[in-house]
């Protein structure tokens, strides 16, 4: 499969991104200026010069692409072969901008090496999910196309400062094949989707109960983020409509957690003693 594209202005970014035209979601918000605009954040908070960035389910290469102005080492993986183009057309021109540098891996990062199908949304091109028998039904007629997966092991070595994680339900697995960079990434910020109807290999409460052992303290994605214990955090998630979504999750380990100041910190603490 192919996609039509189109180039558009981003003002923070000081020159044009390619995006997939037609897509409902990821194009449009960055045509309006900012995809994810609170875990862009908060993805910005933890970048420097020099710090080592992993982006697994990169897409078009929105974050990847930060972290490249920002003058960090990014490190992406995307597996929809129309998509990596893309996102490594945009990481080139990152590239050539500075002062970072960006390196785009083909893959899915999962539990071992080996082949998948992965079923395409329509409209939502961030939707992309791999599949271990029938496309799931709220995916429709979606068409599926092969892709290699990896393990993050193989390639890469830690310490990471931040590592991004949105692969649609493949998350536990992307953890088991990255497990010595994990450990290795002592003082680091993690972004990650948890959506417990599409995760795959496992328990969302097993999946939460591995970062709490790796030591991560952990919240949601947004503009005024609080710790939250796991079981706040599944209760939460599965209160959801379950097909629309699960929750952006951020957490820290060694690293500050409150990066966003202090009216984001008050605000944050407002939310907790208001939320369930």
């Amino acid at each position: 499969m192919e996609f039509r594209t189109r180039h558009v202005r981003v003002a923070d970014l000081g020159f044009e991104f390619e995006v997939i035209e037609g897509d409902t979601i990821i194009g449009p918000a960055i045509e309006k200026g900012s995809w994810e605009p609170h875990e862009t954040a908060l993805f910005r908070a933890h970048l420097e010069r020099g710090a080592r960035v992993l982006d697994l389910g990169a897409n078009i290469g929105w974050f990847a692409v930060q972290a490249i102005l920002a003058g960090a080492e990014v490190h992406a993986f995307e597996p929809v072969p129309a998509i990596a183009a893309i996102a490594e057309r945009n990481i080139s021109n990152a590239n050539r901008r500075g002062p970072g540098i960006g390196k785009l891996y083909p893959y899915a990062a999962g539990a071992a090496r080996g082949k998948a199908r992965i079923a395409l949304a329509r409209g939502n091109h961030g939707d992309n999910r791999v599949v271990d028998g029938a496309v799931p039904a709220d995916m429709g007629e979606a068409e599926t196309v092969e892709i290699a997966i990896e393990r993050v092991d193989d390639h890469l070595s830690g310490p990471f400062r931040v590592i991004k994680i949105d692969t649609q339900g493949s998350e536990w697995l992307a953890l088991q094949g990255a497990q010595k960079l994990l450990e290795a990434s002592t003082q680091c910020a993690l972004l990650m989707e948890f959506w417990p109807y599409a995760l795959r290999g496992c328990k969302p409460e097993q999946l939460l109960a591995r970062l709490d052992e790796l030591g991560f303290t952990l919240g949601k994605a947004t503009a005024a983020p609080f710790p939250m214990r796991p079981e706040r955090i599944l209760k939460q998630a599965l209160a959801r409509d379950p097909v629309k979504g699960g929750l952006d999750l951020y957490g820290t380990r060694g690293a500050p957690f409150h990066v966003l100041g202090l009216g984001a910190r008050m605000h944050g603490m407002w939310r907790s003693s208001r939320e369930p």
